[in-house]
This record gives C-alpha cells, structure tokens and sequence, in this order.
C-alpha cells in the first residue's frame, strides 16, 4: 500500500492543497500528522479540507495549545463546527494496514510526548522499543527516514514551513508499505510566491 505523508501544514492553504492534489492519483490513502494550524490563528479552509475529505489525522502542538485558549477559539470568524469536530481528533493512532502495524504521533510516542526526534537524536534511538513496522511524526519540519530496530521512523517534513537546512522548499512523503521505500516530494513555498516543479527523491534508508 502507498500513504501518502503530510504534516505540520500550518495554514498554508495554497501548499496543503498542492500536495493533497498531487497524492490523490498516486496513494491508496493520505495521512495527517499534525499541526494543521498556526499557534493561535485557525484556519477553517484548511481544517475543513482535512475533516471533509475523511483524512486519518492526529492532533499536534498547536492544535493542542489553540484548543486550550478560549479566546483563540472564540474569535470572530472561527467555525465552532470544525473546532467541536477538531476535539475528537486523537494525540496516536495505531493501525494495522495490509499487515503491516503503524504508530501515528505528532511529535514523541514518548512521555512528555512534544520532543523532538532530530536524526542523530539518543531519543530516536528508543524507537526500537515501538511495537510497530513504522513510526509515523512531524514536528521538526525536517525530513527523515531512519530504521531503529524493526520500526521505520519517517518524518515527511513540512507541507507549511522547513525548517531543513539550505532548503526553502516544503515536502511531503510517499511510503510504500510493501518494500518500505520512501519517496520525498518538495516544491517552492507558495507562501513567499515562488514557483516552481515538484522534485522527487529517495528519503533514506528502506
């Protein structure tokens, strides 16, 4: 199976619908990894996208913080339908898909849960101890993809801003389930009002 990889949108309407749109034809199903929106600013366009079209998503950082902040959510313009739809978002998803086992995180399956899991990271180093074939994270807005032990750590990067460095593109990711190839997808940020085709890469180790 293909799944398609987004993460850490960050209100960036223009680049989530790029990438959402560039997936469809190539991936069995799109997950979300967190962080649809931006520290205090909502974006319903955005949180509608991801809840209308039925996409498999778990709640981040900023989700998190924004659903705490009763003046975040009650600001004019703020679809409550989305936010109360928004609360039943889950922190971890795991899954079995075409026998293989996913854990889904934002950022940590460990305790305190909002690490982050740089490459080269001693933390990054306990996944091994996940009872997964894959761990699935954004957070860190860098792309990555390390085996520890038998789980597969697959980070796709930013669809809203990268943080990776010498790089101003944004990315997703593409794994195969089957032969545990990732593929990386960037393109120019549209936010800064560049662009540009998308390029393809092999991101790390299968």
């Amino acid at each position: 199976m293909r799944l398609g990889l987004v993460s850490d949108v960050h209100c960036n309407l223009a680049s989530f619908e790029r990438a959402l749109d560039e997936l469809g034809p190539d991936v069995d199903e799109v997950l979300l990894l967190g962080d649809l929106i931006h520290e205090y600013r909502f974006s319903n366009e955005v949180v509608g996208r991801a809840l209308d079209d039925g996409l498999r998503y778990v709640l981040g950082n900023h989700e998190l913080g924004f659903l705490k902040n009763p003046a975040a959510v009650g600001r004019p313009g703020v679809d409550q339908v989305l936010v109360g739809k928004l609360r039943d978002v889950p922190l971890r998803i795991d899954l079995e898909i075409a026998g293989k086992r996913l854990c889904i995180v934002h950022a940590s399956p460990f305790a305190p849960y909002n690490d982050y899991l740089f490459s080269g990271s001693p933390l990054l180093r306990r996944c091994s101890e996940i009872d997964a074939d894959f761990l699935l994270l954004g957070h860190t807005h860098v792309p990555m993809a390390e085996r520890h032990g038998g789980t597969l750590v697959v980070n796709p990067g930013s669809i809203g801003e990268s943080r990776d460095p010498g790089s101003s593109t944004v990315s997703y990711a593409i794994l195969d389930t089957v032969s545990d190839d990732v593929e990386l997808r960037r393109f120019p940020n549209p936010a800064y009002g560049v662009e540009g085709p998308t390029v393809r890469s092999t991101l790390g180790p299968a």
